[in-house]
């Protein structure tokens, strides 16, 4: 056995072993030095992060696992773009026409391509109101939400105090 341990097969096993060690151990501190790159943005932060995955072998990439970023700093920068273009849209989308899709103005109240009803204009200073609006901003004048034709006949309750239009009650009168 002693003899086995003084040959040179063990000598180069011995030091094969070690240089593939060594290989990777650094290869671990680089590639948490590329990783750090791609995640962080302050240069202090990634030599730190480097010197973290060299110093403790083999401990140092674990312990950086553990505290690195959860995405990298162009999925951050993508979804920042993303949001922004959701954010332009949607503030475009109020220019635009329901019916026709026809660019119109803020301040209009119907449509000038084809003629759907967008705003309501109020009834004391004719400013164009938003649809959820009970209040006109402009002279503090409440809105009043117009009828529909024939709304209030069908709403109507009859002798049960109920709405006249349910076809049980009916067929209970024509009895």
């Amino acid at each position: 056995m002693n003899d086995f341990f003084d040959s040179g097969l063990w000598i180069a096993v011995r030091n094969l072993t070690l240089f593939f060690v060594v290989i990777f151990w650094l290869a671990t501190a680089y590639w948490v030095y590329k990783d750090a790159r791609r995640r962080i943005d302050d240069g202090w932060l990634v030599a730190m992060a480097a010197l973290l995955g060299l110093i403790p072998p083999f401990l140092g990439p674990i312990i950086y696992l553990f505290f690195r970023p959860p995405e990298y700093l162009d999925d951050v920068r993508e979804r920042e773009l993303e949001i922004k273009a959701m954010e332009e849209r949607l503030a475009r989308r109020d220019l635009h026409c329901p019916v026709c899709r026809a660019q119109v103005d803020a301040g209009f109240l119907v449509c000038p391509v084809c003629t759907t009803r967008l705003k309501q204009a109020c009834v004391k200073c004719s400013a164009p109101l938003e649809a959820l609006w009970q209040m006109c901003p402009y002279c503090a004048t409440p809105v009043s939400t117009p009828s529909l034709p024939g709304l209030d006949d069908t709403l109507a309750p009859d002798a049960w105090g109920t709405p006249a239009t349910r076809p049980r009650r009916r067929a209970a009168e024509a009895d």
